[in-house]
C-alpha cells in the first residue's frame, strides 16, 4: 500500500507546481476586442423634422347687410312659428304638446348632432305634420364664412341624418346659426334645393327672459306674414314653453298661424 500512497503524493505535488506556474506567468493576457460602435449602441436616430402646422383658413367677412335670397315672410297674412336648436328630449316633446293643443303647425330647425341622438323626436315632428329645416350639423356660427366645400359638406351631412331618421323627409329650408348669413351659404343651400330661412321677430328667448317678456316682445313685433324665431333646444327653455299657450292664442286671434309652404317658390 505504501508505494501507491507515495505515488499519489508525488502526482499531486506535480499538479500544484504546474498550476502555480500558470498563475504566475508574466505573459500578458490579451484583452477582448471592443465591439464596433454599431454593435454596442443602436444607431442614433436622425432628428425628425418639426411638423408644420396647417394654416388656419381665413374666414370670409360677414356682409354689411343681409344677402339677397332670404325668406323672411310667409307670403300671406298669417304668421309662422319656428323653433331652433333641437330636437331636445326635455323640451321638444313639451313644445309639440303645446302646438298640438293649440292645433297649429310650426317649422323645426334641427341640428344634425341632435338629430343623430334623438331620431325618434324628428319622427314625431314629421308625423304630427310640422315642417323640418336644416340648421347645420353642430350649430357652427361661422359656417357661412367657411370654404364653400365645407359648407356643402355640413349641409349635406345634416340632410342625410334627417333622412336617416325620416326616410322620405322633405327639407325645403336651411337656417344659418345666429343668422350670420353670407351669399355663399345662400347659394349652397339653393344648390341643395333649400331656401334660406331668416326671421322677422326675435324675442331673444335664447337669453332666457321671463315668459311674460317673450310674449310681450312677440306681440309688439309681429306683423302680417311674420316669421317668429323661438327655441326648443340649446338650453333651458322653460320660459319659452310657459309663454307658448298665451302667445299662440294671441297670434291666432290677431293674425292666424300657418306652416311655411312645403315647396317654397
Amino acid at each position: 500500500m505504501r508505494p501507491r500512497v507515495l505515488l499519489a503524493c508525488v502526482t499531486g505535488l506535480a499538479v500544484l507546481f504546474l498550476s502555480g506556474c500558470g498563475a504566475s506567468s508574466s505573459e500578458p493576457t490579451a484583452a477582448p476586442a471592443s465591439p464596433p460602435p454599431s454593435a454596442a449602441l443602436p444607431p442614433e436616430a436622425a432628428p425628425a423634422p418639426s411638423p408644420t402646422p396647417s394654416p388656419t383658413p381665413t374666414l370670409r367677412a360677414l356682409p354689411a347687410k343681409l344677402p339677397a335670397g332670404l325668406v323672411r315672410t310667409t307670403g300671406v297674412d298669417q304668421v309662422a312659428l319656428t323653433f331652433d336648436d333641437g330636437p331636445d328630449p326635455a323640451w321638444t316633446p313639451k313644445v309639440l304638446d303645446r302646438l298640438k293643443a293649440a292645433k297649429v303647425k310650426a317649422t323645426f330647425c334641427v341640428v344634425g348632432t341632435q338629430v343623430r341622438k334623438y331620431p325618434e323626436l324628428v319622427r314625431r315632428i314629421a308625423r304630427e305634420g310640422h315642417q323640418l329645416c336644416n340648421h347645420s350639423w353642430n350649430h357652427d356660427l361661422d359656417l357661412a364664412r367657411r370654404p364653400v366645400a365645407e359648407i356643402r359638406a355640413d349641409l349635406t351631412r345634416t340632410n342625410r341624418e334627417i333622412r336617416r331618421a325620416v326616410a322620405d323627409a322633405e327639407v325645403p329650408y336651411y337656417r344659418q346659426p345666429g343668422g350670420r348669413w353670407t351669399a355663399e351659404v345662400v347659394k349652397v343651400a339653393k344648390q341643395l334645393d333649400m331656401r334660406s330661412l331668416h326671421w322677422t321677430v326675435d324675442p331673444k328667448d335664447w337669453a332666457r327672459p321671463t315668459a311674460a317678456t317673450i310674449r310681450k316682445r312677440v306681440h309688439r313685433a309681429a306683423k302680417p306674414g311674420a316669421v317668429i324665431l323661438l327655441h326648443d333646444g340649446g338650453g333651458n327653455r322653460a320660459a319659452t314653453l310657459a309663454a307658448c299657450p298665451k302667445l299662440i292664442a294671441a297670434l291666432k286671434r290677431d293674425h292666424g298661424v300657418t306652416r311655411l309652404p312645403l315647396n317654397p317658390s
